[in-house]
């Protein structure tokens, strides 16, 4: 079996995956104890409601929004609505859950994979670092840092952080992913594009503004600094810790003693030689880590408010919105088949011995 094979044989079986998967989070769903049609029942301030009236606008809610229908048919719609990309409306923002989660998936995306990238690079490093000084000083506080470092609660690190940054120094803002001003349409907007037609051609012209567009990167750089720092605090601890045990197994084995006693540089045997087959754990982890960005991180962008999926899901939770829940749902399942398929094929590289067959 090639490689065409390997790839079509897995996505097969990631599609099953996915309704079965569909299934399970539908019956979650279904078991959760609440009625989020409860949030939609106007507020009655003269208290003269009565039961029988209450039940009543209930089964007309739950009528409208399809609750009313027996279970095999709501399973049908949501498996047919999912797979075809409606997620339906949100019954907190009263608008399709496609419409918020698309201008929302950006900024989780440049918070969260910009803090994974960047935790993973600094983890895989002083992971290095740490075997090459063994049995050190390096080695032991390097680790005794990860531990504290990675034990520490990221609401309780970003609460500190406004203290000292924000309200101390002074030095950048609490909350939001760019400056208030901007929202009132008088932020920089760096592209500008014209097209002329004319009888024998289309002509378009695009240019950028300099200045305007490292303003635009400046702003928002600068508000999501912060939670960046948190991210990256919390998770590069936990890199290092698992580029050191992984790089313990192989630092010992015989191709990496014959790299040694062919006069290789210390350095050189540990990232050409033992870090690539010790970084085929590392690649699935991180794999799984990416997989896991559009989920964003619930506590640090609450904290930050943060405009992320994070707070998405924070709200969602809070509100009993069923609609947003399913959809950021199943968006992170494809994350993370997608990234297992991504990382069986990493794997074929990496590691000349294996083959798909």
């Amino acid at each position: 079996m090639g490689l065409r094979a390997f790839i079509a044989k897995r996505l097969v079986y990631s599609f099953a995956l996915v309704v079965v998967i569909l299934c399970f989070n539908f019956i979650i769903f279904m078991l959760m104890p609440g009625d989020p049609s409860a949030f939609l029942m106007p507020v009655d301030p003269s208290e003269a409601m009565t039961p029988e009236l209450m039940r009543e606008r209930e089964q007309l809610l739950a009528d409208l929004w399809g609750y009313g229908q027996p279970y095999h048919i709501q399973l049908v719609k949501y498996l047919k609505n999912l797979l075809s990309w409606q997620f339906g409306k949100s019954f907190f923002y009263k608008t399709e859950v496609t419409n918020v989660m698309n201008w929302r998936i950006p900024y989780t995306v440049f918070l969260i994979g910009g803090a994974t990238v960047i935790a993973l690079v600094i983890g895989v490093v002083l992971g290095i670092m740490a075997i090459q000084r063994r049995g050190g000083l390096f080695d032991s506080g390097s680790v005794a840092t990860s531990l504290i470092l990675n034990s520490l609660p990221t609401f309780w690190i970003g609460l500190l952080f406004l203290l000292i940054f924000y309200v101390t120094l002074g030095w950048f803002p609490n909350a939001g992913a760019f400056p208030r001003e901007w929202a009132g349409g008088k932020g920089p907007v760096p592209f500008t594009t014209s097209i002329n037609f004319s009888s024998n051609a289309l002509v378009g012209v695009f240019s950028i503004d300099a200045e305007q567009a490292l303003k635009l990167i400046g702003g928002f750089t600068h508000h999501a600094f912060l939670p960046m720092l948190t991210l990256i605090l919390f998770n590069f601890g936990g890199w290092l810790i698992f580029t050191r045990a992984t790089m313990l197994v192989t630092i010992s084995e015989d191709y990496v003693i014959t790299a040694r006693a062919k006069g290789l540089k210390e350095r050189a045997v540990l990232f050409k030689h033992a870090l690539k087959n010790a970084s085929l754990p590392i690649v699935t982890s991180a794999a799984l880590s990416f997989s896991y960005v559009l989920g964003g991180a619930m506590i640090t962008e609450a904290v930050y408010t943060y405009p992320g999926l994070g707070r998405f899901i924070f709200d969602a939770i809070a509100y009993q919105d069923y609609s947003v829940l399913m959809g950021v749902f199943y968006v992170l399942s494809i994350c993370v088949i997608v990234a297992n398929i991504i990382a069986d094929l990493l794997y074929g590289i990496l590691d000349p011995r294996i083959r798909y067959g």
